[in-house]
């Protein structure tokens, strides 16, 4: 089943995940209509429209298309048969979300993809009051900020129909994402488990004085976080292996084991975060912020772009 062309998208909630997802799609030529129940949602959704313009890499329009090729709206009902797709950003709610999601099922048309941009929810867990068509519901993910961070984590729930989870990866794809399909529901997907997992040990690390929480992002920026924006962790561990993954487990076995052990006795007690937050904050206080996610951002758009031309 083909499913008809995307040219105009739904965005439900212009928070920050929002508005980011709505800068793409107008970037990308799509019409975006959205709705946002927050005060002054409206004004703030265009604010962050002007403001990161300039940062979108590859756009197809011109800075005058992007800003009127959408509509805020305060009810958005008479517009959802107009929508060729949904991209859903509200609260992390379980029951907002089944009210919300049955709701968009039985006013939208039959064939609409209607993506969640759920962080940790899986889908399957809010459908169940959707009547009309559940099959077309599924997790299209994002990393902060969408317009610029290329994964999307596609997470279909068991009845989710192949057409639906192919439009969406296609979708994606054709607004210069990186979709991964994640084969099977489990709380978090993938990139937030392996996100938790490593968080989960930094913060033991700094709890128990080891490193200051300085070091420990220098630790990631200088070395991990740097191999990895190029090769993962598996690609990372073959190429360590001298391309050999069975020679790199082989030879590093026994001390992960040893690694393994340490951590899993200095696991981190999430109920005891006072150290935790002491340290960081401390470092904190003397970082301007702003500054960092401007030059954040900046070279993102180089690195994205380095990457793509390097075909990695």
């Amino acid at each position: 089943m083909a499913l008809p062309l995307i040219k105009t998208v739904g965005v439900i909630g212009t928070g920050v995940i929002g508005a980011s997802w709505t800068a793409l799609f107008l970037a990308r030529g799509l019409k975006v209509i959205a709705t946002d129940p927050a005060p002054g949602a409206d004004s703030k959704l265009r604010d962050y429209l002007l403001k990161h313009w300039s940062t979108i890499p590859n756009a197809t329009v011109t800075q005058a298309d992007y800003l009127n090729n959408f509509k805020f709206v305060k009810e958005i009902d008479p517009y959802l048969r107009d929508l060729d797709l949904i991209q859903e950003n509200g609260p992390e709610r379980l029951d907002f979300k089944r009210r919300l999601l049955a709701h968009l099922d039985a006013n939208t048309l039959e064939h609409v993809v209607i993506a969640s941009s759920s962080s940790g929810l899986p889908s399957s867990e809010f459908i169940t009051e959707c009547r009309k068509n559940p099959a077309r519901i599924l997790i299209g993910h994002p990393f902060n900020p969408p317009h610029l961070v290329p994964l999307v984590e596609v997470v279909p729930h068991q009845g989710t129909g192949d057409a639906y989870v192919t439009a969406a990866l296609q979708f994606y794809r054709s607004l210069g994402k990186d979709p991964v399909l994640v084969k099977k529901e489990t709380p978090g997907f993938i990139a937030n488990r392996l996100q938790v997992a490593v968080c989960a040990e930094a913060y033991s690390l700094i709890s128990r004085g080891v490193v200051s929480a300085e070091d420990l992002d220098k630790t990631v920026t200088s070395g991990l976080g740097l191999r990895w924006a190029l090769t993962g962790p598996i690609m990372t561990n073959t190429l360590g292996g001298d391309g050999d993954f069975n020679h790199f487990m082989d030879h590093l076995g026994p001390a992960l084991k040893t690694w393994l052990d340490d951590m899993h006795r200095h696991e981190f007690d999430i109920d005891s975060q006072d150290v935790l937050k002491e340290r960081v904050n401390e470092w904190i206080s003397h970082v301007n912020l702003k500054e960092v996610e401007e030059s954040r951002d900046k070279l993102l758009v180089g690195l994205i772009g380095s990457k793509s031309e390097g075909s990695l």
